[in-house]
């Protein structure tokens, strides 16, 4: 069967190449004699996948001197609760900015361990933009401030970052991570789920600054002690050692490809052919602000739910698959993350104007 062009938000399309390399070297992996899904990550030989994928990570993503990168089971969704327990423990106080679905979750789910102030929201206009960051008068005790850089969801995402002062900054950057320049430097945590630009499902890739380790809340499960995992080269338990090896050929693939500086000039001009295309069309429209679309994940509409069915099917028909919306808020999403070629959006633009054609 011909390969369709994917549009989930996750688990996200991978390049072909990668999967295809992957699938080479599943039986057996180089002259080890073993797949990488048999290797004990106690081994040398999977000490050195490790060290490579590592190097490699901190390389493409720009990880500078004064940070851990950490490799660690349960997805971003884990470090809702693995952020207030590693860092919610001198004033017990934290900011968030609530500007999507999983922004308000982190933060309904950091108030189980200390008091969270709901700084700015745009949860009452459906998370359509992103609040002016100048209003916001941010807590100068709080023991970190919150964003997530990219609302996978809705489809906004911060054109720039807010200024917390001496407060350690916290990002969850799970559906723009590698797709944009980001200065490490200006977060003292940025973390993101793998599913969507690094690689398979399972797995959080945590950067902290390393004056942030070692304030763990007491009853701060081991597994989830960043100090502890750091300390163990995030494994304190068995690893997610096949997701650590895929990570590393998308890295490699990045770096072969021009690194983030290219990926980021491709995706902005994705994102400029999809979104001119919704906006010169008399069927689609897209609702949120202009200024804080996101590059990763465009939603859009034709204003009925019928039409937005019959919509996604004809794409199912055309080779474009999980264009549907999320379920909390419906219409269509197309998630066009590194791995999503040019002529995935070109076609999907083609398929939107005959579709158009065919239903006006």
């Amino acid at each position: 069967m011909e390969r369709v062009f994917n549009f989930s938000a996750g688990p996200a399309a991978i390049d072909p190449g990668v999967l295809q390399r992957a699938a080479n070297e599943l039986v057996c992996y180089g002259d080890k004699g073993m797949s990488v899904l048999e290797m004990s990550h106690r081994t040398p030989m999977f000490m050195d996948i490790y060290n490579e994928t590592l190097a490699l990570f901190r390389d493409v993503m720009g990880v500078p001197e004064g940070y851990e990168v950490l490799f660690l089971q349960g997805g971003a969704t884990k470090e809702f609760a693995a952020i207030p327990l590693n860092l919610m423990t001198g004033s017990c106080k934290a900011d968030y900015l609530d500007t999507g679905n999983f922004a308000h979750l982190a933060a309904e789910e950091a108030k189980k361990y200390g008091t969270v102030n709901i700084v700015a929201s745009s949860r009452e206009d459906n998370y359509t933009y992103i609040p002016d960051l100048d209003t916001i008068a941010f807590s100068p005790d709080a023991d970190y401030a919150y964003i997530t850089t990219n609302n996978t969801i809705y489809g906004t995402r911060f054109v720039r970052l807010p200024d917390t002062g001496a407060v350690p900054l916290v990002a969850d950057a799970s559906s723009n991570i590698l797709s944009e320049p980001m200065d490490v430097s200006r977060f003292g945590v940025l973390y993101a789920g793998t599913q969507k630009n690094i690689g398979p499902a399972g797995m959080a890739i945590v950067i902290v600054r390393k004056d942030l380790l070692g304030r763990a809340n007491p009853l701060c499960p081991k597994v989830i002690n960043w100090a502890e995992q750091a300390k163990n080269d995030s494994m304190i338990n068995t690893p997610n050692t096949f997701a650590i090896y895929m990570i590393k050929l998308v890295c490699e693939w990045m770096k072969a490809n021009g690194g983030v500086p290219a990926f980021y000039a491709t995706n902005q001009a994705k994102a400029k052919l999809l979104y001119d295309a919704i906006d010169n069309s008399k069927l689609f429209s897209n609702p949120v602000r202009k200024e804080y679309r996101s590059l990763m994940n465009v939603t859009f509409v034709t204003g009925n739910a019928e039409k937005d069915d019959a919509f996604c099917k004809y794409c199912k028909q055309n080779g474009l698959v999980n264009i549907k919306g999320h379920r909390n808020v419906g219409g269509m999403r197309a998630s066009i993350y590194n791995a999503m070629p040019m002529a995935g959006v070109q076609k999907l633009v083609d398929v939107m104007a005959r579709f158009e054609r065919e239903n006006l």
